[in-house]
C-alpha cells in the first residue's frame, strides 16, 4: 500500500482523535497560554477531541508525570509547547526523550527546515521532536506562537490521522 492509500485509510478510520495539550513553562499560566490555545483551537477545527489541557513548570519531574498520566488516560496524542530550547531552564526535550519508545526524527527535521526558511540559522536553536510512548504520540514545538502556528498547520495536522492510524494497525 502505498502513501495516499494509507493516508486514505488512516482518514476513514481515524477521526475525531482524544488529544492533549501541555504547555510548558514557568511564566505563562492558562489565562496568558496564546501558544497552547492555538493548538487547542486548531485540533478542535479539524475535529479532533481536546480532552486534557495543564500548564505546568519546566520541570522535568511535572512534565513527565503530566504525559504518563495523559498517554494512560487514552490520549492518542499530546502536543506540547515550550521548553525545547537551549536556556538553562530548558528541559523538555530531556524529559521527553526519555519516554519515547520510537523517535520520529524527521518531526524535527522538517521543523526546522521550515523555521530557517522563517527565521534563518536560529533555527538550529530548537529542539523540537516527536515519537511513541506507549502507543501515544507526543509532538513537542516551542513556546512561540509563530513556530506553535508553523508546527501544527505545516507539519502536525496534515498528517495526524496517518500518524495515530500508523501507531494502532
Amino acid at each position: 500500500m502505498g502513501h495516499q492509500e494509507h493516508r486514505q485509510s488512516a482518514a476513514a478510520q481515524t477521526t475525531s482523535i482524544p488529544c492533549a495539550v501541555l504547555t510548558i513553562s514557568d511564566s505563562r499560566t492558562e489565562a496568558t497560554d496564546e501558544s497552547g490555545h492555538f493548538i487547542r483551537t486548531t485540533l478542535t477545527q479539524a475535529g479532533h477531541n481536546v480532552v486534557q489541557y495543564a500548564v505546568v513548570r519546566d520541570e522535568p519531574a511535572q512534565i513527565v508525570e503530566m504525559v504518563r498520566r495523559f498517554a494512560a488516560e487514552g490520549c492518542k496524542v499530546i502536543i506540547t509547547n515550550g521548553g525545547t530550547g537551549i536556556a538553562r531552564r530548558d528541559s523538555t526535550f530531556e524529559a521527553i526523550d526519555a519516554l519515547l519508545e520510537k523517535r520520529l526524527p524527521g518531526f524535527g527535521e522538517l521543523f526546522r527546515m521550515l523555521s530557517f526558511a522563517e527565521i534563518g540559522p536560529a533555527a538550529m536553536l530548537s529542539r523540537a521532536t516527536a515519537g511513541v510512548f506507549g502507543g501515544t504520540l507526543i509532538f513537542c514545538l516551542p513556546g512561540s506562537p509563530n513556530a506553535v502556528q508553523l508546527g501544527m498547520e505545516r507539519l502536525i495536522l496534515p498528517e495526524l490521522a496517518h500518524l495515530v492510524w500508523e501507531t494502532v494497525r
